[in-house]
């Protein structure tokens, strides 16, 4: 980290005069580390706490000083001695809303993971951290963000939580802690990235156009993984017929994991239900009662045997299959049912009549690993002690989160991401996608992409990526390391140096 100047000591001095004692300041921890990765060590500072975001408060037209807002809790990562003109920077979050970034940070970026085991071999308590060689530190600085009320993140004292649980707020707040760390560490001639998964696309998409438009601070790339840009393609709400349709690959991805599908292969299952959910379901759903005898029962048998489900399940439900509902029946014949953030996990059902699954066994199944070792981790090796408890998954708020903007329309950021590229044409966008994942399902993801308002030239500047797992596609070994190479491949061609 760049030493502290005398002007930037004096312009702190300066600040301070408009604080109070009692107010917040910035916590955080330095801490040196290394990592061998291929032979060669890397030497990195590790820096970690909270940064004070504030506000510029005016009273009766008149300047009254910067108030506090919001503590952000941050976790960076950057290699000693590099150039920082020519160095990349990662910024990173999760998604939820209402998500700590501990996955993307402890899963596959970060120096240092968990080991979580996987669907055949979950790891047991007390669990492990590990060195991990694939980390992307290897090729770009990491700045792991916790937005608002996730992680140790918090609203400032008299300040409403509430106000940061929000599309427009959310985006603001962690735009303005991209823009402080940028500043603070001179990195602005830096190629910068955003990494955002689930909901972090959707962040991360809004973010790209805010960062240029509010700060003209321009990005070389976007690492959207688990994307979903336009939330009514997997929001299953009355008149939406869309995700109906737009899960059934994912649907019978799984299925073919469970054995539903035989000995065919799952490039020739998922062909056939791309197909299927491209045109004739989305022609059905759109006839309803004017589809005959014989085409209503040509569809259902053909939906029926693509997912997995029974014929006599298929019709009851008309043709609508939602997302919960299939992995509650998919398998319940056998007394289980499958995840939905990866639905190769399978887990017991206590009670075979439910409709909506007790438990995901695939995030019940690796939390406690996570949990376990970044609260272990934080203290003993980044050196950052806080009693607050560390929000992992903030589940209040997104039951409160706003979507206030988009009243009357869909809950979309393809406006904010094309107009981004088409402002700067130089952005490239990765997206990584999962088979197996029920959340934000990959073909759901491609409708999306295809709706991007770009001319031709620039659909070149997004690349897609598939993984044999789910949500969190790095639980899955093979996965994880295919992904890091994946990842740096495409940060090293961004970065335009």
């Amino acid at each position: 980290m760049p030493e502290t100047t005398k002007d930037e000591t004096d312009l702190k001095a300066k600040s301070d005069e408009d604080t109070v004692a009692d107010d917040p300041i910035d916590d955080l921890v330095t801490t040196q580390h290394s990592l061998t990765v291929k032979r060669r060590k890397l030497a990195y500072t590790a820096q970690s706490g909270r940064v004070v975001l504030r506000k510029e408060v005016l009273t009766e037209g008149k300047f009254d000083g910067h108030k506090p807002k919001a503590e952000v809790f941050i976790t960076a990562y950057t290699l000693d001695g590099a150039d920082p003109t020519t160095r990349p920077v990662t910024f990173a979050f999760n998604g939820g809303p209402g998500s700590s970034s501990i996955w993307l940070h402890m899963g596959v970026l970060g120096p240092r993971r968990v080991v979580s085991g996987d669907v055949n071999d979950p790891e047991p308590p007390p669990y492990r951290v590990v060195d991990n060689p694939e980390s992307l530190l290897a090729h770009s600085d990491l700045v792991f963000i916790d937005p608002v009320s996730t992680g140790y993140s918090r609203a400032a004292t008299g300040e409403k939580p509430k106000d940061y649980h929000g599309f427009t707020a959310d985006i603001e707040s962690v735009g303005e802690v991209i823009r402080l760390w940028t500043s603070r560490n001179e990195r602005w001639l830096s190629p910068k990235f955003l990494a955002g998964e689930s909901y972090g696309t959707l962040r991360a998409a809004a973010l790209a156009s805010h960062l240029q438009e509010r700060h003209g601070l321009y990005l070389n790339g976007l690492l959207l993984i688990s994307s979903v840009l336009d939330l009514s393609t997997v929001f299953f709400t009355e008149g939406n017929d869309t995700p109906y349709s737009l899960y059934i690959p994912t649907y019978a991805a799984i299925a073919h994991y469970h054995g539903k599908h035989g000995k065919r292969s799952l490039d020739e299952v998922l062909a056939e239900a791309e197909e299927f959910a491209s045109r004739d379901l989305p022609w059905a759903l759109r006839r309803g009662a004017r589809l005959s005898a014989t085409e209503r029962a040509d569809l259902v048998s053909r939906l029926a045997t693509l997912t997995g489900l029974s014929e006599s399940y298929v019709d009851r439900v008309n043709l609508r299959i939602e997302h919960v509902r299939f992995f509650t029946e998919l398998l319940r014949d056998e007394g289980l049912t499958t995840g939905r953030m990866d639905g190769r996990f399978t887990t017991w059902e206590p009670d075979g009549g439910r409709e909506h699954m007790s438990d995901d066994a695939s995030i019940s199944r690796i939390i406690g690993a996570y949990s376990a070792g970044f609260n272990h981790y934080v203290r003993s090796q980044l050196e950052y002690a806080n009693d607050l408890p560390y929000e992992i998954l903030a589940i209040d708020v997104a039951r409160e989160w706003s979507y206030s903007d988009f009243e009357g329309r869909a809950i979309s950021a393809v406006a904010n991401l094309s107009s981004a590229m088409r402002a700067n044409p130089h952005l490239k966008i990765h997206i990584a996608l999962g088979h197996y994942d029920g959340a934000t399902p990959y073909y759901a993801a491609e409708h999306v992409i295809a709706q991007l308002q770009l001319p031709d030239e620039l659909r070149s500047n997004v690349e897609t990526a598939y993984y044999p797992a789910g949500h969190m596609m790095y639980v899955h070994e093979p996965s994880r390391v295919q992904q890091s190479k994946d990842l740096a491949a495409f940060v090293r061609s961004a970065s335009n140096r």
